[in-house]
């Protein structure tokens, strides 16, 4: 998100967008370079849990002799978001409401190679001693009815300003290059208002491509620890 934007016609426009508000809420549009300020924090927080994954994933490409993380994507929610969830969630269209009540304006997708690297990478993310764990949400072992799969994790981390520290909360979606695949078509199509009668059987069908990818998944696991298997053999 651009921080430089205009932020009072942003929230006007985010605002108005959405059907039943009729009007801007004065209070949002006064508290406008507070929303811009917040949302400053809220990327100077991806950079501080960024800096960590990427910092986790030199280390482990040394150590292991491979990257488990293909690729770190983030992105601060943008206001329209904000805005409609909210309004989905009942609650005030305020500053307050979203820095005390959505996890997610704050969001990294971590895209790891293999099922293991997801939970390994968890783990020493979750270590850290300043790194507080608000939520876990394990939707690889649960999933969700669609067949979505993804790890998830909500943690505080300290950032540091030139007046304060401040506590700001990141959500960690980690999940393999398949489920990302996946989530990404599934999003697509999810969208899509001009199937009708279509979207039951396009849903199974997308259910079932997640179950096959599941299971490649796995397979792919199995047949890296067999090449890691019969390295060790052959150096011994």
């Amino acid at each position: 998100m651009n921080i430089g934007m205009n932020p009072n016609s942003e929230l006007k426009q985010s605002v108005v967008s959405i059907p039943d508000i009729v009007q801007v809420p004065d209070d949002l549009v006064h508290q406008a370079r507070e929303f811009q300020e917040a949302i400053m924090m809220y990327s100077c927080a991806i950079r501080e849990v960024k800096t960590k994954l990427e910092v986790l994933n030199d280390e482990l490409s040394v150590r292991n002799q491979r990257n488990p993380i293909e690729m770190i994507k983030s992105r601060v929610k943008k206001p329209l978001s904000i805005v409609e969830k909210l309004h989905r969630k009942n609650l005030p269209i305020t500053l307050d409401s979203m820095v005390n009540y959505l996890d997610d304006v704050a969001g990294i997708r971590v895209i790891c190679s293999f099922v293991d690297d997801i939970y390994a990478v968890a783990r020493m993310l979750v270590s850290q001693d300043d790194i507080r764990v608000i939520a876990v949400k394990d939707y690889i072992e649960n999933p969700k009815e669609n067949g979505y799969r993804s790890y998830h994790l909500i943690v505080e981390v300290p950032v540091f300003f030139s007046d304060q520290k401040k506590d700001m909360r990141v959500e960690v979606q980690i999940r393999t290059i398949a489920m990302d695949f996946w989530a990404s078509l599934d999003h697509q199509l999810k969208y899509k208002k001009d199937i009708g009668d279509a979207a039951g059987s396009i849903g199974a069908e997308l259910k079932k491509c997640a179950d096959v990818i599941a299971k490649t998944d796995r397979h792919m696991l199995v047949i890296r620890k067999s090449i890691e298997a019969q390295r060790r053999t052959v150096r011994q």
